[in-house]
């Protein structure tokens, strides 16, 4: 699906296999000094915390790997022997959380740290009770409590298994990640199949890693990709919802894009788009240089909203359902407010759009036909609308890949930058240098007035 769109793009990340026969070089010892000072303070005080009361503790996972890489981790994680259970106690400012997977979430003013138990294999005994399993393969549950060496085998990938000890200051590696760190490669730890069925979220995780990092991914973690794809299917939505905008909310939307689509992950997060991408390259074409800009503005340091990606991925099936150009079709507010209504709903069984993003990106597609008004006092009265400057941003972007809107970009453009004078000089030549004419108002008398003056009986 999407092959004729899409073309292969191994030339942007050059695939690698550890059995390939290419050597290895080992990082040196130095490379890989971890300094506290870039730790989080209160991450070291959980740990502090835990060491006092007799328990294991470590930092774990991506915060480890991001400090390698030189990177700046978004957040830290902590992994110990205590369970859940008793990370609680311990912490009065703290809250476990999940069923699947129990956690304890310790606060620290506005700073959250995680502490997860050390997870270890299932047993016979463990079914039904600390652990179930979906008949595809999916882990349902998963609390089964082991060593720090089970632990680093269960997660996801090698790259994420580190774990450091803040009083040897060493990192543990139990899983070779470091060799895949400096060989800049993602590799799942496991039999790949198995662990993609366990949580198929993982290969949304592996692209995401791949671009965010740019790292090759391993063969045999490539392979089973493709293959495996339609288990995106039973994850809820509201997660997915999540995962999308940490794919495109990173920066490196365009790369991401690219990638889901090659391997058949995208039809599974975003169907109805999928569909209107095999029919329109016009539609490949919008999509794109939304996520251009997206891209763009992330990395300049701007912020973006949600609903303007969603807006933006879902236009073309808007189009499609519409049949004919915006331009060219303007149809009824009303009718447009119910279809996008049924759009959003739609796309929400895939991947949860929250109210507080379905209204507006409702409003931004409204608002391609509110910018075709401005007559009268209507202009004026849009510029002060909440959701104008995304409504004309989107206007702008529907123009930069060719669809005609009989120059209202250029328009609205220069009204914003008019003064009073030639605001209302704009408007009459709108309204084609006509003078408004001026309605003829009937008075209605009351039937009681009628009546006293003898018109009616």
């Amino acid at each position: 699906m999407l092959k004729k769109i899409f073309k292969s793009v191994d030339g942007l990340f050059k695939r690698s296999d550890k059995a390939s026969g290419g050597s290895q070089q080992l990082p040196s010892k130095k490379k890989y000094t971890l300094e506290q000072e870039h730790i989080s303070k209160n991450a070291l005080e959980t740990i502090k915390k835990l060491h006092k009361e007799g328990y294991e503790a470590y930092l774990v996972g991506g915060c480890i790997r991001d400090l390698l890489l030189s990177l700046r981790p978004k957040d830290f994680d902590v992994a110990t022997n205590a369970t859940p259970e008793q990370v609680k106690k311990i912490f009065r400012n703290s809250r476990v959380i999940g069923r699947r997977f129990k956690l304890v979430h310790v606060f620290w003013g506005k700073e959250t740290i995680e502490v997860a138990t050390f997870r270890g294999p299932h047993s016979k005994d463990d079914i039904a009770t600390d652990a179930a399993q979906h008949s595809s393969g999916r882990i349902l549950r998963d609390n089964v409590y082991g060593t720090i060496e089970q632990d680093a085998t269960r997660r996801d990938f090698t790259i994420n298994a580190f774990y450091y000890d803040i009083v040897k200051k060493q990192v543990l590696d139990h899983v070779n990640g470091l060799e895949d760190i400096n060989s800049k490669v993602i590799r799942l730890i496991g039999n790949p199949q198995k662990r993609y069925q366990e949580d198929p979220v993982r290969m949304l995780r592996a692209i995401r890693f791949m671009v965010k990092l740019d790292f090759s991914i391993a063969s045999e973690t490539e392979q089973p990709l493709n293959q495996l794809s339609y288990l995106l299917g039973d994850i809820p939505a509201a997660r997915l919802f999540d995962e999308v905008l940490k794919l495109f909310l990173s920066g490196n939307a365009v790369k991401i894009f690219t990638l889901l689509c090659q391997y058949n992950l995208f039809s599974y997060l975003f169907p109805l788009t999928a569909k209107a991408l095999d029919k329109s390259p016009q539609a490949e074409k919008f999509i794109r240089q939304a996520l251009i800009n997206t891209d763009d503005r992330l990395n300049s340091g701007k912020t973006v909203n949600p609903a303007f990606l969603y807006a933006s991925l879902l236009w073309p099936v808007l189009l499609e359902h519409l049949e004919k150009p915006i331009s060219e079709n303007l149809p009824n507010l009303l009718d447009l407010h119910d279809l996008a209504n049924e759009l959003i709903a739609e796309q929400s069984k895939y991947t949860t759009i929250p109210k507080r993003f379905g209204i507006p990106i409702r409003e931004i597609w409204e608002a391609q036909i509110r910018l075709t008004r401005r007559q009268g006092k209507k202009a004026d009265a849009l510029l002060v609308h909440p959701r104008f400057r995304a409504g004309y941003d989107f206007l702008l972007l529907r123009e930069s890949v060719g669809e005609d809107t009989a120059g209202l970009g250029k328009w609205w453009t220069c009204y914003q930058q008019a003064d009073d004078q030639q605001r209302r000089t704009m408007i009459r030549q709108v309204n084609g240098d006509k003078k408004p004419s001026r309605r003829k108002r009937y008075h209605y008398k009351s039937k009681a007035k009628n009546k006293a003056e003898g018109k009616i009986d």
